[in-house]
């Protein structure tokens, strides 16, 4: 799960907004640094991660990508679910439009962004500013955000060349996306994350 669904699933489970997103941001136990709401939102996240990386039809996208893209599969994953769930938003949130969510979610997480870690100040200036999961709707967008990664990290490259993997079997990754999101807005609605 990228930045968005980590979102959409903590706001379905009343879990800190800023937390599931800093999550990547954070090393350690959280409990150390933050206030309980936060480090809950940072381990919903992490268990997120560990459970959607095992999931059977998140492996079975992972085989979908070529030799020289299958390392980095799990990244590329992670925006084309993303990519999924904004193209079908309204499907899994009828109550509220995209922007509507986005413009709520950044209510909440901005105002508490001082004294988070800095790498993570500088993503949501970017990120609320360019409307990024809007965008992320748009094929094309995946495009420009894994390029975007591969610039700023060499050693991913081959996340320019997983687009192409993205493109070559959409209608797969749709249907598989269709198969394991449903049932983490269960768990997640359960308190179950």
């Amino acid at each position: 799960m990228n930045f968005l669904a980590h979102l959409h699933l903590a706001q379905l489970a009343g879990s800190s907004l800023l937390g599931n997103l800093m999550a990547d941001f954070v090393r350690g136990d959280p409990r150390q640094h933050w206030s309980m709401p936060i480090a809950d939102g940072i381990l919903m996240h992490r268990r997120l991660d560990v459970m959607t990386d095992s999931l059977p039809e998140v492996r079975e996208a992972r085989q979908l990508f070529r030799p020289e893209t299958y390392r980095v599969a799990p990244i590329t994953l992670d925006v084309i679910w993303d990519h999924f769930l904004a193209r079908h938003w309204s499907s899994f949130h009828p109550t509220l439009t995209l922007a509507q969510f986005s413009a709520a979610a950044e209510q909440e997480i901005v105002p508490q962004l001082r004294g988070t870690p800095v790498e993570f100040q500088s993503l949501n200036s970017v990120m609320w500013r360019e409307r990024w999961f809007e965008h992320y709707a748009q094929p094309a967008r995946l495009k420009t955000v894994l390029h975007g990664m591969a610039s700023r990290r060499p050693r991913l490259a081959a996340l320019r060349d997983s687009y192409n993997d993205f493109n070559e079997h959409y209608s797969a990754l749709e249907t598989l996306f269709f198969q394991f999101y449903p049932r983490l807005i269960n768990l997640a609605q359960s308190q179950q994350l």
